[in-house]
């Protein structure tokens, strides 16, 4: 994080983990709690209630604040990756 002279943060520079989740066909961008692989399946929110889904990770990608797929401040959070046996929820 770099602060400004007057005490504010002008970047934070550290690296976010994003995971695209196929959630009930549309693919959707996630904070991810570490790297996964692709095929995992995992619980998110999901539409503008944020109600809990099951979706399939599609892709992960280490990401900056500049570069990430959707602003930080915007993003959601992975509320859960499910085991094996909890895939059929």
């Amino acid at each position: 994080m770099i602060h400004s002279l007057s005490g504010g943060v002008i970047a934070d520079n550290g690296v976010h983990t994003f995971v695209k989740v196929d959630v009930m066909g549309a693919p959707c961008w996630y904070l991810a709690p570490r790297r996964l692989e692709e095929g995992v399946h995992v619980l998110v929110p999901y539409g503008k209630a944020g109600r809990p889904a099951q979706g399939i990770v599609r892709k992960c990608e280490d990401c900056t604040p500049q570069t990430a797929p959707v602003p930080l401040s915007r993003a959601r959070a992975v509320l859960r990756v499910l085991a094996e046996g909890d895939a059929n929820l």
